[in-house]
């Protein structure tokens, strides 16, 4: 197990990596230090997601849900609805207009938690914000 670093609007997260989604992990990984902009969801709930079109990692599904927990990142390769990463905040059922959809699982935030609401609202409320993942 191994920990990212995510920035978010200058607020700092500490995640560690899934050992039930290796292949998530490991082709995520090579992209690090991975810098986007993250949206609030359209369908979800509270959650943040960066819409990556037609981006492939390279993998399929592994350890997916639909209903990711409070911290939990998420990685959809695509297929119903454009490929995407999802930061829960709070309630969420991962879904599109598509209807359900199921993300895998490959980071969990351990620290830090109690500035994710802060940074959703943020989002919902202001816009697009810079996002960085790295090595902790």
């Amino acid at each position: 197990m191994s920990r990212i670093r995510i920035t978010i609007a200058g607020r700092q997260f500490i995640a560690e990596t899934n050992p039930d989604a290796p292949l998530t992990v490991a082709a995520f990984e090579a992209l690090l230090p991975y810098r986007q902009k993250i949206i609030h969801v359209r369908w979800s709930g509270e959650a943040c997601w960066i819409p990556l079109g037609e981006f492939k990692l390279g993998v399929g599904f592994e350890n997916h849900t639909c209903h990711p927990s409070v911290g939990d990142v998420l990685f959809y390769p695509g297929g119903y609805s454009e490929t995407e990463l999802l930061i829960a905040y709070g309630s969420c059922s991962f879904a599109s207009k598509m209807g359900p959809l199921a993300g895998n699982h490959f980071l969990t935030i351990v620290e830090g938690k109690e500035q994710l609401r802060p940074m959703g609202v943020q989002v919902l409320w202001e816009g697009a914000q810079d996002i960085l993942f790295e090595r902790a």
